[in-house]
C-alpha cells in the first residue's frame, strides 16, 4: 500500500512552486502560499476563520481537521501583509452585511446553539468568503459562505499550465511538496507528521521516497573539491 502510495504523489520543486505562484494573485495567491507554506489542504484554508490566524505567535490553527482534531502550523511569514490587507477588505464587507442585516456566518452546531449571537461576530467570520451572499428563499435568510475550491482549483490549474509545467499538479500538490521539502530540509518526520496532522507516521513516510533517489540523491565527493 505504501508503494502504491507513493506512486500517485506527486512533487513540485522549489523552482516549480515559486513559477506556479507567480502566476496567481489576489486572494488565490494566498491561498495557493497557504497551501504550500503551511501544508493545508485545500478544505482547510477554506475553512479558516479569522480567529485561526495568529498574528503575534505566528501560527495558524487548523480547526476540525481530517480526523476532527485541531492543529498548530506554522504561518508563513510573507503571507501576513498580505492577509492583514485582505482581511481590512473583508472586514469592510462584513460590515456592510450587517449594515443591510445579515453578516451572519454558518457556525458549528454545538456553538451556534450555545453562543447564538457568535454568528456574526468578526472573529468567526469567513477569512476567504464568496463574492456573492446566498440567499434562502423561503425564510429570506441571507449569509456569506466561504469561497468554492472549484474557483481555487481552476485557477491553480491554470496557472500550473502558464508556469509550463508538464506534470501533473494542483491544489494538494502544494501540500505534497511542503512535506518533501521540509523533510529534504532536514526536519525530522515526527515533526512534519505533527504538522501535517498525520494520525499515523507511516502516512507520512510517503513523502519519504523523494528522498530516496539512489545516486541522483548523492553528490560526488569530487564537487566538493
Amino acid at each position: 500500500m505504501l508503494g502504491l502510495r507513493s506512486a500517485c504523489l506527486f512533487v513540485m520543486t522549489r523552482e516549480e512552486v515559486k513559477a506556479v505562484l507567480g502566476h496567481l494573485d489576489g486572494y488565490k495567491w494566498i491561498m495557493a502560499s497557504l497551501m504550500y507554506g503551511a501544508g493545508l489542504r485545500i478544505s482547510e484554508c477554506l475553512r479558516l476563520r479569522v480567529q485561526d490566524l495568529d498574528f503575534a505567535a505566528n501560527q495558524i490553527i487548523v480547526r476540525d481537521g481530517k480526523g476532527s482534531k485541531d492543529r498548530l502550523t506554522m504561518f508563513p511569514a510573507v503571507t501576513q501583509v498580505p492577509l492583514r490587507q485582505h482581511l481590512e477588505i473583508v472586514r469592510e464587507t462584513h460590515r456592510r452585511d450587517l449594515a443591510d442585516g445579515f453578516g451572519n456566518v454558518v457556525m458549528p452546531n454545538a456553538l451556534a446553539r450555545k453562543y447564538p449571537t457568535a454568528a456574526s461576530q468578526w472573529l468567526w467570520q469567513w477569512v476567504f468568503p464568496q463574492k456573492g451572499r446566498w440567499r434562502n428563499p423561503k425564510t429570506g435568510e441571507e449569509g456569506r459562505h466561504h469561497v468554492d475550491e472549484s474557483i481555487v482549483q481552476r485557477a491553480v490549474k491554470k496557472a500550473v499550465m502558464q508556469a509550463g509545467l508538464t506534470k501533473r499538479a494542483g491544489c494538494h500538490t502544494f501540500r505534497h511538496s511542503f512535506a518533501t521539502h521540509l523533510l529534504e530540509s532536514g526536519y525530522d518526520i515526527r515533526t512534519v507528521q505533527e504538522l501535517l496532522g498525520h494520525k499515523d507516521v507511516k502516512t507520512t513516510m510517503v513523502y519519504t521516497h523523494v528522498l530516496n533517489q539512489g545516486p541522483k540523491g548523492v553528490r560526488s565527493p569530487l564537487d566538493e573539491l
